[in-house]
């Protein structure tokens, strides 16, 4: 750990993306703030929930998926609230000696990683609280327990969302995957508005009156996030469509698509 976490001090009064994703997870390290601004995008689209189940589902399958293809080196920038099963508990059950380094700039997810990561005696869990704005930091920092002349997956789930284009999301992601080795491989999902623009923008809207950032970004937009790298079938698709045998499928209501992409690639 970088900091202690009896340090740590939580700001209540602003809504944060990783206090609301558990909050539709069904998890209870949240507050107000955050159950009223989810209620409020629940009456955007009433599957957040839902969104928040098949994202989580996605990055099961995923790591399956690398640990399959020899991946043993992680790391997961826009960590999040640790939920069980966790990146490094999915990853090490494959591979016990694999290596996690977690990434969030949200203290309360510093709190919760000291009590719940836990790595095998052949492996290791490490947590880094930096801003994903800050690539040369996480580097630095995650220098310390990967090695970066191996392949490393970088996976950023439901995270890119939150960073928009004047704030330099792509460069962000370039500097983080310029600095891997090849072989190694980009894991991202990303809401979208393709399938209810208006919905979206609302959605946008209501982050921006909180002084937060939304950006929800096209199936095209998210593949250039991938640019230069060649992608696992099938490419980019729907969050819940990507490898579904890998893992239990996520029953959602109705016809309509989860308004979300996901896609993996491997540095050339």
């Amino acid at each position: 750990m970088t900091q202690d976490p009896a340090s740590v001090r939580i700001d209540t009064s602003t809504p944060h993306p990783a206090r609301m994703y558990d909050w539709f997870l069904g998890g209870k390290d949240n507050y107000p703030v955050d159950e009223a601004m989810a209620r409020q995008l629940l009456t955007v689209d009433a599957r957040g929930r839902d969104m928040a189940r098949v994202n989580r589902a996605f990055m099961h399958r995923a790591i399956r998926w690398l640990s399959a293809h020899g991946v043993r080196q992680y790391l997961d920038v826009g960590t999040g609230i640790p939920t069980e099963p966790n990146l490094h508990q999915i990853a090490q059950e494959a591979a016990p000696e694999s290596r996690i380094v977690y990434c969030d700039n949200d203290p309360i997810v510093l709190a919760h990683a000291a009590a719940l990561l836990r790595s095998t005696p052949q492996g290791a869990t490490e947590y880094i609280q930096a801003d994903a704005r800050e690539p040369e930091i996480i580097l630095e920092r995650a220098g310390k327990v990967l090695d970066f002349d191996q392949p490393i997956a970088l996976s950023m789930l439901a995270l890119l969302h939150f960073v928009g284009d004047e704030d330099g999301a792509y460069e962000l992601v370039r500097k983080l995957v310029d600095q891997l080795a090849p072989g190694s491989y980009l894991v991202l999902s990303h809401v979208t508005g393709d399938f209810n623009p208006e919905g979206a923008a609302e959605a946008v809207a209501m982050y921006k009156a909180r002084g937060l950032t939304l950006r929800p970004r096209s199936r095209d937009e998210l593949a250039a996030f991938f640019d230069g790298m060649e992608f696992v079938e099938p490419g980019v698709s729907l969050t819940a469509e990507w490898h579904p045998e890998l893992g239990v499928p996520v029953p959602v209501p109705g016809d309509e698509p989860i308004p979300g992409w996901a896609a993996v690639a491997r540095k050339l």
